[in-house]
């Protein structure tokens, strides 16, 4: 039986549209998971929508729809840009999902058993825009430093969950390793929160306040609050109270994929619920950095609001992929810019890679019928593979380590490389002058693309496919022997190639 992989990201409140940074996380996500299935494992791929909560219980009303309504039109929109993006899940999971709802009552039910619950007055600072109640520490000027508005004090009965009760053994799991958090500053950032220790949370509202939500298990008075409901369809998606085969399969996770604004949230009170329960931990919670637009905060009123849907429509999906991976750094904040995109485009995508491509297919054409050249020493060649093979011990690295910045950095060099090759060996030239040295030459410059190619499969997945097709390659890839160097046969029939990345005369929009 292969080994297993399962990742998740945040799933996206649909209050809005999707947002480029929503986009970020689940292509980073994406490459995880494509990486892994090259690996050979049994991957599954989570994300979803977050769809309950007063917020969109009050927009319904505005709009004079049943919330349901708005949920399922909303939700839509991030199950399309998925579509666009190439992403690889296996799965969408919304919270309205009937599988959900049975789920998240299940793991309440376990935590009431465990004596984790009690029901209590709380009063406490409400942020309407983050749904969420915020402590001392979290509020600046007295607003919510993310939304900038007044908060609400709000009194009220709910039930409470014991998070202060695992503090100690979080705090352990984290600093022995067997819960990694990436990148290392995110692991500190939490540990220090856990020096003060964690304290008990509200985990349900009055019904009669919210009334769009999952009833609490035996108390049709009160509604689920966001931790219960939300973060449970890590293990609901992966099939707990619904499919326990499946879950056994896949669970736990191996990766959670979150923004830094949710760390606490996933690496203190979804860790806590877990231990409640008595399920296993996942095993790593990676997070990324937000997103600028031209050197500031995306905002409609500054009109820099960058929509990814309109970049790939104008560009390519393949395009939008690359421009997030390599430029934003994988675990930190990064820009956006409209002129730094249009250079990374033309210079890095159309050029470096792009017309590597299509010059050497057509060199192959012009030189051996479109054939695979054959080389008569192969001992010649050999050192190439030894690069290639610190290529891979490099680029498995960064993945391991979270930085797809990194990997895709190291693959494009090899790309670079690879133009340097053309120029400094003048296959032109070589054509009057040396057969065997021409053939030589264009077999090793296939393979550097192929090569090149199959480590740019998770990143930029549909022209890493179209490339790997003009070399005669099948539709099923692998890091086993595709990652070998001189895997190429002599005689294999090469296309030509069309223009990867072509010339865009438009600005990229906002």
């Amino acid at each position: 039986m292969n080994p297993k992989f399962y990742i998740t990201t945040s799933i996206a409140y649909v209050n809005a549209r999707p947002h480029i940074g929503f986009a970020m996380e689940v292509i980073q996500a994406d490459v995880l998971a494509r990486y892994h299935r090259l690996l050979g494992e049994d991957t599954f791929y989570l994300t979803g929508t977050d769809e309950h909560g007063m917020k969109l219980e009050q927009t319904a009303k505005e709009q004079g729809v049943i919330p349901q309504q708005l949920v399922d039109e909303n939700s839509g929109y991030f199950r399309a840009l998925g579509r666009l993006l190439n992403l690889s899940n296996n799965d969408f999971i919304r919270t309205t999902d009937e599988h959900h709802i049975k789920g998240a009552r299940k793991i309440w039910s376990k935590m009431v058993e465990t004596g984790d619950m009690y029901k209590g007055s709380y009063e406490g600072l409400y942020c309407i825009g983050c749904e969420s109640f915020k402590t001392e520490k979290e509020i600046v000027d007295g607003v919510c430093p993310l939304h900038k508005r007044p908060l609400e004090k709000i009194k009220e009965e709910n039930y409470f969950f014991k998070l202060s009760k695992y503090s100690e053994t979080i705090k352990k799991r984290i600093q022995d390793g067997q819960l990694v958090i990436l990148p290392e500053a995110r692991k500190h950032e939490i540990l220090s929160v856990l020096e003060d220790g964690l304290k008990d949370v509200s985990f349900s509202r009055p019904k009669k306040i919210l009334e769009w939500g999952i009833e609490v298990p035996d108390d049709p008075d009160q509604v689920m609050y966001v931790w219960c409901d939300a973060l449970s369809n890590y293990i609901t998606g992966a099939g707990y109270g619904s499919d326990e085969e499946k879950f056994k399969k896949y669970w736990p996770a191996d990766v959670h994929l979150i923004g830094k604004d949710i760390l606490r949230f996933h690496s203190a009170i979804w860790i806590g619920m877990l231990l409640s329960a008595g399920i296993q931990l996942p095993r790593a919670i990676y997070v990324h950095g937000f997103i600028t637009s031209e050197g500031m905060k995306m905002s409609k009123s500054l009109n820099n609001v960058v929509d990814p849907v309109t970049v790939v429509e104008q560009f390519s999906a393949d395009a939008l992929r690359y421009f997030l991976l390599k430029e934003i750094p994988t675990t930190d904040d990064g820009d956006f810019s409209k002129e730094r995109f249009k250079v990374v485009y033309e210079s890095e995508l159309a050029d470096t890679y792009g017309n590597l491509v299509s010059r050497v297919l057509a060199m192959t054409h012009k030189y051996f019928e479109g054939k695979v050249p054959e080389v008569s020493d192969m001992n010649e060649i050999a050192s190439y593979g030894i690069e290639f093979e610190r290529f891979w011990k490099s680029y498995d690295e960064a993945i391991s380590r979270f930085d797809l910045k990194v990997a895709l950095e190291l693959t494009m060099a090899t790309a670079m490389n690879a133009n340097q090759f053309v120029e400094a060996n003048k296959p032109w030239a070589l054509a009057k002058t040396d057969q065997v040295a021409l053939s030589r030459v264009i077999y090793v410059l296939l393979e550097m693309i192929r090569l090149t190619s199959v480590a740019l499969l998770p990143f930029i997945p549909s022209t890493a496919q179209k490339v790997l097709a003009y070399l005669g390659q099948g539709e099923v890839f692998s890091y086993g022997n595709d990652r070998k160097w001189r895997q190429l046969k002599a005689g294999t029939q090469i296309e030509k190639a069309e223009p990867l990345f072509p010339k865009v005369q438009e600005n990229v929009s906002a």
